[in-house]
């Protein structure tokens, strides 16, 4: 089986290592490729008009293709094997030196081209002069000196996010989890992220999830559940140590799930549902503790004063009627005959009568 596939398998976000370019082959090496033979066109039937412009114009298309080529494969060997293939035309008997300025114009421009390298704002390439490390170049145009350098890697300098995860790990407390995290990695030195380390992503997503799994069996499950961020913070600060001589910084290590086995979710939603139904017992009578304690100073105040007891009673009676209107009330004719309607009715008319004379 394919290695190259096991890797990627194994950690996700993890690319294939393909093999390192030694160049770019941008726009402006097709700029210059393209005035070098519009000119060696025009020197060449200059020079020799008697010529066959089919040819000439053939092989003006040849270093075009060559440039194709150049653009999908960059590599300094298959470079070469294009200049040498265009170097033995010479040597044929139907091109000759009769063709030697197109053939020269675009030899030259052919090498020439891809020694300007195009980088991008976010880019930091790596230089290699013969096997050594040579420099950093920046974003903008820059040139290197053909077959000696080497573009050694590209290193984009932008945040970027690894989701990494462990699987089946126990906490301190021996419940076994599946957790996913995300963390958030830059490249604040592209040299050191080249050369200290083979491959910076794959190390990166690794060393994560080991701190991830170190993590996990240090807590427990409550501590895991409720502690999230302060889990993180910690995450984040051992990988930060060991990624620093990679020149890569840890920004942060956010969790985005947390699972349980079923049985374990099950058993600890029957425990919360057994807490709210405790609260609210606990609520419900501390309510008719302070109900009791209210009825027992309104007995009070009824206990010294039948007219309002009375009253009181017409008034329960009266709320029963409106809020349940359209219905029927069924009373027993004693709880009436103790209401006295008539009497209480009468008194309080005769003390409001009372309070108007005076």
């Amino acid at each position: 089986m394919n290695p190259l596939k096991l890797n990627s398998e194994r950690i996700k976000n993890s690319r294939i290592n393909l093999p390192q370019r030694d160049f770019i082959y941008n726009a402006f090496s097709w700029l210059i490729l393209g005035l070098a033979v519009a000119g060696g066109i025009i020197v060449q039937m200059a020079l020799a008009p008697d010529l066959d412009s089919l040819y000439v114009i053939k092989l003006g298309g040849a270093f075009f293709a060559a440039g194709l080529i150049l653009m999908a494969l960059p590599f300094w060997g298959v470079m070469i094997l294009l200049l040498a293939s265009f170097a033995a035309l010479l040597g044929l008997e139907e091109f000759g030196l009769d063709y030697a300025p197109l053939l020269g114009t675009g030899i030259a421009a052919l090498y020439l081209s891809c020694a300007v390298q195009l980088v991008y704002q976010w880019d930091k390439v790596v230089i290699l002069r013969l096997g050594r490390f040579h420099r950093i170049i920046g974003p903008g145009l820059h040139l290197i000196a053909p077959l000696f350098d080497r573009t050694a890697a590209h290193i984009d300098t932008r945040i970027r996010v690894t989701d990494f995860t462990a699987e089946k790990s126990l906490t301190l407390d021996t419940v076994p989890v599946h957790v996913d995290a995300l963390c958030f990695w830059m490249i604040w030195d592209a040299q050191k992220a080249v050369l200290e380390v083979e491959n910076y992503r794959e190390s990166v997503a690794l060393s994560a999830q080991t701190a991830l799994r170190d993590a996990i069996g240090r807590h427990d499950l409550a501590s895991l559940l409720s502690k999230r961020e302060e889990m993180g913070r910690e995450i984040q600060k051992a990988l930060d140590d060991k990624t620093n001589p990679w020149g890569i910084t840890i920004l942060s290590v956010e969790f985005t799930d947390v699972i349980i086995p079923q049985a374990l979710e099950d058993a600890m939603s029957k425990k919360a549902q057994a807490e709210r139904e405790k609260q609210s017992r606990i609520i419900l009578s501390e309510a008719e503790i302070e109900v009791a304690a209210n009825f027992d100073i309104a007995s009070e105040k009824y206990k010294s004063n039948e007219t309002a007891l009375k009253l009181r009673s017409m008034n329960m009676v009266y709320e029963g009627l409106k809020n349940k209107e359209g219905t029927l009330m069924m009373m027993p004719s004693s709880a009436m005959d103790q209401m006295n309607l008539g009497v209480g009715l009468g008194a309080a008319a005769l003390n409001r009568k009372e309070e108007e004379n005076t």
